[in-house]
């Protein structure tokens, strides 16, 4: 077969996800996919753990998108912070960010990605979950008002932006994969989609 007719013969690739972070780093493997956005409810299970809410959560966006993409391998993914035994959501106000910072300060917090790999025409799937640890350095008042008034990360589980200012935040980063901080562990999505017959280092 010939390197035309196998890349006329390669699945569409989507991204089960609008976020312009994960978008960001699936460009690192490939410019060929689109995006799609999931209609998925993501109110957690009465008892439900945090690894079990983003594993299914992420199968979830996966498959609902490979319905309206038949033809397709579909990426899905979701994200929460860990502090304890508390899931952290996003803080949408500079208060909750502070709140959110002070109560980390010189503690752990965990980042949990579930991680779906799901062929449309198939039905097979692949899924995981991946966990990275933040580990905050002891803050001051001061720096955390400035930090929040620099990069305004009010969207962003945890209270930060990894990619960005926030890294001054951090003792150290512990993990297997430094993109799953973000929400897209590249590592075991490029074993996933092998599975799958999509090397994207030899397409």
């Amino acid at each position: 077969m010939s390197p035309a007719s196998q890349a006329t013969t390669r699945p569409t690739l989507v991204l089960a996800s609008t976020s312009v972070f994960r978008q960001a780093l699936l460009k690192k493997l490939t410019e060929q996919f689109i995006t799609a956005k999931p209609e998925v409810d993501e109110t957690p299970f009465a008892g439900e753990s945090a690894t079990a809410l983003v594993e299914r959560l992420a199968l979830a966006k996966a498959r609902a998108v490979a319905v309206q993409h038949q033809d397709a391998v579909v990426i899905g993914s979701d994200q929460v912070a860990v502090f304890g035994d508390e899931i952290l959501g996003k803080p949408h106000t500079v208060e909750n960010a502070k709140a959110q910072l002070r109560k980390f300060s010189g503690h752990t917090v965990t980042f949990l990605t579930g991680l779906a790999v799901v062929d449309a025409a198939s039905g097979q799937h692949q899924h995981c979950v991946d966990a990275f640890h933040v580990h905050f350095r002891t803050l001051t008042a001061q720096e955390i008002d400035r930090y929040i008034a620099r990069e305004m990360p009010l969207q962003c589980a945890g209270s930060f932006k990894s990619e960005g200012l926030g890294i001054t935040l951090f003792e150290k980063l512990e993990g297997d994969d430094p993109n799953s901080l973000i929400g897209l562990p590249l590592i075991k999505l490029h074993q996933m989609l092998r599975h799958f017959g999509m090397d994207l280092l030899c397409d």
